[in-house]
């Protein structure tokens, strides 16, 4: 990678068009270098201590090596290679490479109707400003595609550059948007699997501690995303699995109601009876009466 940074000028021509790119640029920071490199003009530069805002929005692409980012909406987060950062107008932030790796970055800044008009309908937001999109050559590609318009300023290179910060944005926001889909169908798999498990146990007290265990995730996790699907928590879901199966036995069996609290895990008849009337508004053995056969 070869070091390159440019501050292009902007006609009314360019800011008429709707989006108009700012600066454009690639650094390879190599291990124990500091950062970031000089030569930027004031109001870009800046140091860890103090951080920066800047005026415009900017896409940050971080291909190789690792780090650090921290913003006012974002707290400090590590940087793996293959994220992207963006930033937003009067968010203040700051970032840098670790210093046993380095990094190579990519970055875009630009301006525009356009892009304020995607922030106000909340397609970007600075709260979601790190975006983990891995190491991709089409990103790559689109960032040295801007940064080769800029060298040469060729008669209407802006609107060109600036569609490609279209593409960039637009793949940014297809990526999140499908690997929210992927995390979803993934929680959804394992939830399912959480289901069958507790119906399963359903005449036990199996605790849902060991059912997040056999899912292989934090009990935390699996009790806010189990709710988050099913509307209860995990031990009111089994709860109401063994209601379900008591109306079947009092309604098809004759076996006594004692049986039944103790084939269903209950530590007691009266602890049953007391969860049922809850429950269904009436007692199993009022139940059993009006709604048998």
């Amino acid at each position: 990678m070869t070091n390159y940074f440019k501050y292009l000028p902007v006609s009314d021509e360019d800011i008429n068009w709707g989006l108009h790119v700012l600066n454009a640029g690639c650094n390879r920071i190599e291990h124990n270098v500091s950062y970031p490199a000089p030569g930027h003009p004031d109001d870009h530069y800046f140091n860890w201590d103090n951080g920066r805002v800047l005026n415009e929005y900017q896409i940050v692409y971080i291909s190789r090596g690792r780090g650090i980012f921290e913003s006012e909406g974002c707290r400090e987060t590590s940087i793996q290679e293959g994220t992207v950062i963006l930033l937003f107008p009067g968010e203040w932030h700051r970032f840098k490479p670790d210093a046993e790796t380095g990094w190579d970055e990519f970055w875009v800044g630009f301006k525009g109707e356009i892009v304020e008009n995607i922030v106000k309908k909340h397609f970007l937001t600075p709260k979601q400003c790190i975006l983990h999109m891995g190491v991709d050559h089409q990103i790559i590609h689109l960032f040295m595609e801007i940064i080769g318009h800029t060298k040469n300023e060729q008669p209407g290179y802006q609107p060109l550059i600036s569609g490609i910060v279209l593409h960039l944005l637009g793949e940014i926001y297809t990526r999140t948007k499908q690997e929210a889909i992927k995390q979803k169908d993934i929680s959804e798999m394992l939830i399912e699997k959480a289901r069958v498990i507790l119906r399963t146990n359903v005449n036990t007290n199996i605790p849902i501690e060991k059912v997040a265990e056999e899912l292989q995730v934090s009990y935390s996790w699996f009790r806010k995303v189990f709710k988050a699907f099913t509307g209860m928590a995990p031990h009111q879901y089994l709860l109401q699995l063994k209601i379900e199966k008591a109306r079947l036995l009092l309604t098809g069996t004759t076996k006594p109601i004692k049986e039944i609290a103790f084939e269903l895990g209950f530590e007691s008849s009266f602890y049953f009876s007391r969860i049922f009337k809850v429950k269904m508004g009436e007692s199993p053995d009022s139940y059993r009466k009006t709604k048998r056969p």
